[in-house]
């Protein structure tokens, strides 16, 4: 059944057409009462029209630049790979798009700095697209601690992998398409394995103590390897003099 639209909808490009944006950002677009998929850009020419087709995009692009000066074009939803984010969020912002950007972010504290300057030069909004934090969940936790509790003492939060985790996304959620000609970064991004996990998993757990518990002041981490699983235990400090243990654990 179509869904009904508001009178007045954000238009959005979607930048990638690979596996997070089949998992997630397609398929919102298309369902969203207050959002129109106005255009899709992916790098592989039958990727982006296999799906801009399903989705019902009114354009579809092969080239970043030219999905930039479609001037029907508000918003663009980065789904690309990791080392790709920042480039394209500056770009964006500099086009006068608003940007929501998947995580992580970005891959050092010097090129979140430069994004961070372009938002705040353009005015513009730019969102991390962290979901655990719009989770039901997560959110009664939120107004709770944020309300009803009143001061905070402490936050604890463990977040964990889980090994049933795939099991169930492969049964529920489409088998992903993936490109002949996708555009990859130089060097295999996952050899670090303690840096690709703090980025992929790391920046969920923080952003989630972020959100409950407020800025953080300070950080202090140990980290175990062992049974081929990483676990970190990090004490942390934040603004309004609350502690924090967060325990990160990938099997």
């Amino acid at each position: 059944m179509p869904v009904n639209k508001d009178a007045r909808c954000l238009r959005v490009g979607i930048l990638g057409c690979g596996p997070i944006s089949q998992f997630a950002h397609l398929e919102s677009a298309q369902k969203g009462r207050n959002v129109v998929l106005q255009a899709v850009c992916d790098a592989d020419v039958d990727l982006a029209r296999r799906f801009g087709s399903f989705y019902d995009a009114i354009s579809i692009y092969n080239d970043f630049d030219r999905m930039l000066a479609d001037p029907e074009i508000e918003a663009i939803v980065i789904g690309i790979s990791d080392a790709f984010h920042v480039p394209a969020a500056i770009k964006a912002l500099s086009a006068g798009k608003h940007v929501l950007c998947e995580k992580p972010i970005a891959m050092s504290v010097e090129e979140a700095e430069e994004l961070k300057a372009h938002v705040e030069r353009t005015g513009l909004v730019l969102q991390i697209g962290h979901m655990l934090r719009f989770d039901p969940g997560i959110q009664a936790a939120h107004e709770f601690a944020t309300g009803e509790m009143g001061a905070l003492l402490a936050l604890k939060a463990w977040y964990c992998d889980s090994t049933h985790r795939y099991t169930m996304t492969d049964a529920v959620q489409p088998v992903p398409r993936t490109g002949a000609k996708a555009l990859k970064p130089v060097g295999d991004q996952k050899a670090d394995r303690q840096r690709y996990f703090m980025l992929a998993h790391g920046s969920h757990l923080v952003d989630l103590a972020r959100y409950l518990a407020g800025p953080i002041k300070s950080v202090q981490a140990r980290l175990l390897e062992r049974f081929g699983a990483h676990c970190w235990f990090v004490d942390t400090e934040f603004e309004n003099g609350a502690l924090g243990h967060l325990d990160l654990t990938l099997p």
